[in-house]
């Protein structure tokens, strides 16, 4: 069985628990003897195929038009990280264009007969693409080139992940007649904590509804997609997400001699950062010796900023900005308490890996990983009061501290991508 794999993002250059979820996936399908041909927003016309496990941490190049000098340079560059700059990947690809780009070139290139037959799907995707932004130019980018370069690829099934990709699956789905599984991670009504972009709510709805079969990351998300989307409930199938990390000791490399509390991810209303800070407030007038450390980017960073600047939190609240791969398993090493207060959070799975390293995690009862997860504190997000108290009695607590940090650590061993992967592999079954 061989799978046309379309994501937006993939270790070692991932800015998000999108490219974390699809390595862990991509190499779980590969043990169950699924072939894997990915897909990824690249300037170059390239892609990867994945058919043994240990590809997927160091994935083959092939181009689908010779370039000698760049073939050259592949061949001498030794660094994964390295090699797939080379080929235009940025670990945030929204951040670059190709010169003199033109999706509406791209379009008048897809079929008239292929248009015709979904003239409804196809002008609703072709309209609510359109603009000049960034971020939109470069989905168009990556629909118009994954189209051409499927074409030069045999495969079974495609499976794309979120609305960033829906676009050019339900192309490929047309022009090639394959069945498309449809991954969704996170809805707009997620990440924005409301009405959101209704452009991408409309892009969102479109892959939904023309997808064969739907994953979903949790009941939590599945039961937003029939709610929202008004998608018939036996189309979906429910697969949580896992921990792909390898297990750590739980001996902490601490950055502070004072316990860290962490919250980690985008710094957006998403995640609920305000409410972060209003525990640290809380926490730090009983207990000033603990550091709080928000770490991550996003349009809330500034005003969180400043309000920790009025609350006069000092150096016991700190921002890390962005955190690579490396830096981010560094903070998860000295971590002694996480707390994802997320108001709306489809799975989650920065706490299955901040547990593994030992820490006590408290997380917002709105998320799908609760669904998952027994050695946690599940919280409304909104519940600041109940969130600080815990933090204070587990500062109080060391013991009990280090024995909830054991309990999570061993849970999270069971919480692997293998079976994951088996209930991926029968949902492309039911469409072959």
């Amino acid at each position: 069985m061989k799978v046309l794999f379309i994501t937006w993002e993939f270790p070692p250059l991932i800015s998000g628990g999108l490219g974390t979820a699809c390595y862990g996936m991509a190499k779980a399908l590969l043990r169950t003897g699924v072939e894997l041909d990915l897909i990824l927003p690249t300037l170059k016309e390239a892609y990867f195929p994945l058919r043994e496990p240990e590809d997927a941490d160091n994935p083959a190049i092939r181009l689908i038009y010779p370039e000698p000098d760049l073939e050259s340079a592949l061949e001498e560059t030794v660094e994964l990280k390295e090699r797939m700059e080379l080929l235009g990947l940025a670990a945030r690809p929204e951040t670059y264009l190709t010169p003199g780009f033109s999706f509406r070139e791209f379009w008048r290139s897809v079929p008239e007969e292929v248009r015709s037959q979904k003239e409804v799907m196809f002008s609703s995707l072709r309209d609510n693409l359109a603009g000049e932004s960034d971020f939109f130019k470069k989905v168009q980018e990556l629909t118009a080139k994954a189209s051409a370069l499927a074409r030069e690829l045999d495969f079974d099934l495609i499976h794309v992940h979120d609305w960033l990709t829906f676009p050019v699956g339900l192309i490929l789905k047309e022009l090639t007649g394959k069945p498309l599984v449809a991954h969704i991670h996170a809805t707009e009504f997620d990440r924005t904590g409301g009405v959101g972009d209704e452009r991408i709510h409309k892009i969102e709805y479109a892959g939904l509804s023309g997808a064969d079969l739907i994953i979903s990351v949790s009941l939590y998300t599945a039961q937003m997609v029939i709610d929202r989307y008004r998608i018939p409930a036996d189309k979906i199938r429910v697969v949580h997400n896992a921990h792909s990390m390898a297990t750590k000791s739980g001996i902490k490399q601490r950055i502070f001699r004072s316990p860290l509390v962490l919250f980690l991810g985008r710094i957006t209303l998403q995640k609920g950062p305000d409410y972060f800070l209003e525990v640290a407030r809380k926490v730090l007038a009983a207990h000033p010796e603990t550091r709080f450390v928000m770490a991550g980017a996003g349009d809330m960073m500034t005003g969180v900023l400043r309000k920790s600047a009025a609350a006069r939190l000092g150096p016991h609240f700190l921002f890390t900005d962005f955190l690579n791969r490396r830096q981010v398993d560094q903070v998860l090493r000295a971590t002694d308490i996480f707390i994802m207060p997320s108001v709306s959070e489809p799975f989650g799975i920065v706490p299955l890996e901040a547990m593994a390293h030992g820490a006590v995690a408290i997380i917002s009862k709105q998320s799908g990983v609760a669904e998952v997860l027994d050695n946690v504190y599940k919280i409304d997000f909104w519940d600041v009061d109940r969130m600080a108290q815990v933090v204070k009695e587990l500062l109080e607590n060391p013991e009990k501290r280090k024995a909830l940090g054991r309990a999570g650590q061993e849970e999270v061993i069971s919480i692997r991508w293998d079976e994951a992967a088996e209930k991926i592999r029968n949902t492309y079954r039911e469409l072959l």
